[in-house]
């Protein structure tokens, strides 16, 4: 599970876990510098995980080597199973701090970065997530520098930093991060990332690219069920219709299995805003869920109506109002 910002934290994560356990969970991002320069009570909760998240790996950010190995000790005070630093993140307040993708301009620094973290990490594994280059593709120089200092993983978001994910990601230069990694004869993995649709596309691209792995972002949006190696009928346009091996059903059987799964759907749903309330509600905007909003209601006769009522709430006993009601009334 990729980390995002305002989207992988703990009640997301403990969400994942339950229903659908990626191989590997990494929190969103955190800010070293936050944490040791006056923001640690409220930075500390970001970093709050359950038994059940493991293996979970912590991502910092920062341009500054003694504040990342200081993170990195915390991580190891805190029982996390990895250290990962992010240098790809493409937020000007983060690249004004020389931080994120900014760090790809500067790999002197970088390197000087992942030695700390290395310190501060002890025994714990520590990684580096980036981007294939700053404006255009520059993973011949940029991921060699990276490698002298051997980290455990690299995951290449196989895009630039100024394509953002506005093209479509490019895995053929996870590819040759693959092929750079194997002519330097280098240990550490490559992991690929960028427009993964889900598990068989996972398998796929790590097949075709000779990746070690593969992170998922967006695909993880509004639906828990990702990483579980049980398949599950898909929705399709219109609620109550499935596609897939579900097309066999009598009309009435997909309407009954097309009802259920969208209960359940929901469910989940109102599951994830509580435990968000319950976890981080003195910590976070109850509007952070209304991103999550947009993703699990979707894709079903009036998903839009029920979403525009969802978008005006500001708490879990409205949300689960506006469900419970929504779910009496009979599939259209």
């Amino acid at each position: 599970m990729a980390p995002m910002a305002d989207v992988t934290d703990a009640a997301f994560r403990r969400i994942f876990a339950k229903y659908g356990k990626p191989d590997v969970t990494w929190t969103e991002f955190v800010s070293a510098d936050g944490l040791f320069l006056g923001g640690y009570d409220k930075l500390i909760k970001d970093l709050e995980f359950s038994e059940a998240e493991r293996p979970i790996v912590a991502q910092f950010f920062t341009a500054n080597p003694e504040l990342m190995e200081k993170a990195a000790a915390l991580a190891v005070k805190l029982g996390f199973d990895g250290v990962d630093i992010n240098m790809g993140c493409p937020d000007k307040g983060v690249e004004r701090q020389g931080a994120g993708a900014g760090l790809i301009k500067n790999p002197t620094l970088a390197k000087e970065i992942i030695r700390a973290a290395k310190r501060g990490a002890g025994a714990l594994p520590v990684s580096v997530k980036t981007r294939i280059g700053y404006n255009k593709n520059e993973l011949a120089t940029w991921l060699p520098a990276l490698l002298e200092e051997e980290p455990a993983v690299v995951t290449i978001h196989a895009r630039t930093r100024k394509e953002m994910s506005k093209v479509p990601a490019r895995w053929e230069h996870v590819r040759e991060a693959v092929e750079i990694r194997n002519k330097l004869q280098s240990q550490t993995l490559i992991f690929g990332n960028g427009d993964v649709k889900d598990l068989d596309d996972a398998y796929a691209k790590a097949k075709e690219t000779g990746a070690d792995g593969v992170m998922l972002g967006r695909a993880i949006f509004g639906n828990p069920f990702l990483f579980s190696k049980k398949k599950r009928p898909e929705l399709d346009e219109g609620r109550g219709e499935w596609r897939g091996k579900r097309s066999d059903l009598k009309s009435e059987e997909r309407s009954d299995l097309g009802e259920r799964r969208l209960e359940e759907r929901l469910n989940v749903m109102l599951e994830h805003t509580k435990l968000f309330e319950e976890l981080l509600g003195e910590h976070k905007n109850f509007s952070v869920m209304k991103k999550h909003y947009k993703a699990y209601v979707n894709g079903f006769s009036g998903a839009g109506e029920l979403r525009a009522k969802l978008m005006e709430t500001e708490s879990a006993k409205e949300v689960v109002a506006i469900v419970e009601d929504f779910l009496k009334k009979p599939i259209q």
